[in-house]
């Protein structure tokens, strides 16, 4: 018996699984005009490639057809930029990172629903949207009983099998078997008949290693060998590393004055190069025994891990960048038991959130002196990429950070202004904000003492004249809560109307 053919028995355990062995346009075949699809897949990694780009070809060849999107979060270009290209994609939710279809959806062409990722299952689970026709899910095995291991992801997936009709299975031959075992799946039921998340601890396990399907559901199988295309991070630019220092400057204050420990609190961070520094920062500092509850682990967490910084990463998705993540896969034995990928639902879920009291660390594009953050809005109208899970952890953990750089367009604009163009987390979740100015801590605060700490310590010094200019002046018009001139605040932004520049960076 050849070794290939030795290996393919090893993730299709039955002999069902082998009849149901087809190629990928043979399973593209499935998907007709006018079909819901759901696909696994979580920034991006973990996705279904080969199928996809089958269905482009067959609109690339004159086919006509449309479909509605179901995705976990960002998938790779396989999906987004193909069936955005051959004009298939109708309807997209719930968050994308893609500059092709982020096109698209500006332009109008395709219908863009932004969401709460921990709340895009529930929208599933409850008959919300569009019941799903096909699932189309990137898989490391089936199960003698038809079930799917993941790969790098688990994202939504779960929950897409668990509705769709039918389920077509990538198995991906570059994912290694070793990553069996490190997901933990389990599905919530729907109320009234909901019970507790039993997680204390972002160690603890649950579930099932795999994703609950059957063969009955089971349409097609297709071995691939395509590995994720995973984003490539920025370098850690001096901005990003003054942020990473003043959050840590933060957590400083907050362990002397007997609010966390020196294992901190289980943290949260979101996708990007920003992001990604401040962990990196941690590597070097004085915490150690950490814990991560969070939504994706990147080239930083991992690093965390490696040295020994952090013990554990509770995760929903796997996404480092390319080079880090071929090591990552060689070293997958290493990272068995201090890495758990969970649903969405449970990565993100409020209930778990608020239980660990996790530290939320999340990026901005924009917030404004009273503490309103815009995280996915380019001049109030066009979508940069989406909310995300961020929301999800700010709502809803022990401590609440956001950060961005203070300017933005090479200096050209404050991304610090009078009135965010557009709101995502509204000054009552949002608990500190940092740039690489300072961070200014807002628990306690009114909002005329919130304006000030941010203009003073998180404002560029090109900009803080103005900021406080325009404070002052509200002030002195009105007595009220939260003073506004509301037709300069919102004149702020006419100044930089060059928004296509603005979403090409």
């Amino acid at each position: 018996m050849s070794e290939k053919k030795m290996g393919l028995e090893a993730r299709l355990r039955d002999s069902k699984a082998l009849a149901l062995v087809r190629s990928a346009e043979e399973a593209a075949e499935i998907i007709k005009d006018g079909m819901t699809i759901g696909v696994s897949g979580f920034t991006p990694s973990g996705y279904p490639k080969a199928v996809p780009l089958a269905l482009a070809e067959r609109a690339k060849a004159g086919e006509q057809i449309k479909i509605d999107l179901y995705t976990g979060a960002s998938v790779g270009p396989e999906i987004d930029t193909a069936l955005t290209e051959a004009g298939i994609i109708r309807k997209r939710l719930p968050y994308h990172t893609n500059a092709t279809i982020r096109g698209k959806i500006n332009e109008g062409e395709v219908e863009y629903i932004d969401m709460h990722l921990s709340q895009s299952t529930q929208y599933v689970n409850y008959g919300m949207l569009n019941k799903i026709d096909v699932a189309i899910v990137e898989g490391l095995a089936v199960t003698e009983e038809g079930h799917i291991i993941p790969t790098t992801a688990v994202g939504n997936a779960p929950s897409f099998i668990k509705n769709a009709d039918k389920v077509i299975v990538e198995i991906n031959l570059k994912k290694p078997m070793s990553l069996e075992g490190m997901s933990d799946i389990v599905l919530l039921d729907n109320p009234p008949n909901r019970k507790p998340i039993n997680i204390c601890a972002p160690q603890d396990r649950i579930g099932t290693p795999y994703m609950e399907c059957g063969f009955d559901k089971i349409a097609a199988i297709v071995i691939t060998d395509m590995q994720d295309k995973t984003r490539p991070l920025g370098e850690v630019d001096d901005a990003s590393r003054r942020i990473s220092d003043n959050i840590i400057k933060f957590f400083n204050k907050e362990v002397a004055e007997g609010r966390l420990t020196n294992s901190l609190l289980p943290l949260q961070s979101g996708v990007g190069s920003v992001a990604n520094a401040v962990l990196y920062g941690l590597c070097d500092s004085e915490y150690e025994n950490l814990t991560c509850y969070t939504e994706v682990v990147q080239d930083s967490m991992l690093d965390l891990l490696r040295s020994g910084k952090a013990v554990m990463a509770s995760t929903t998705a796997l996404s480092p960048s390319p080079a880090a993540l071929e090591k990552f896969l060689d070293e997958v034995e290493f990272f068995r038991d201090k890495i758990i990928l969970r649903p969405q639902e449970i990565s993100n879920n409020p209930e778990v959130v608020r239980r660990l009291g996790v530290i939320a660390m999340n990026t901005a594009i924009e917030a404004d002196i009273y503490g309103n953050v815009n995280s996915t809005h380019i001049m109030g109208s066009k979508m940069m990429n989406g909310i995300g899970g961020s929301g999800d952890f700010s709502r809803n953990g022990a401590i609440t950070i956001f950060s961005t750089p203070s300017t933005a367009k090479g200096g050209k604009i404050s991304s610090i202004v009078p009135m965010v163009s557009h709101v995502d987390h509204t000054e009552h979740e949002v608990m500190v904000l940092v740039t690489e100015q300072g961070y200014a801590d807002l628990r306690g605060l009114s909002p005329k003492e919130r304006a000030v700490k941010i203009i003073e310590n998180c404002a560029h010094p090109d900009f803080k004249e103005e900021l406080m200019s325009y404070f002052k002046r509200a002030c002195d018009a009105s007595a009220l809560h939260t003073p506004h001139i509301l037709s300069e605040a919102l004149s702020w932004h006419s100044r930089f109307l060059d928004t296509g520049s603005m979403l090409e960076e």
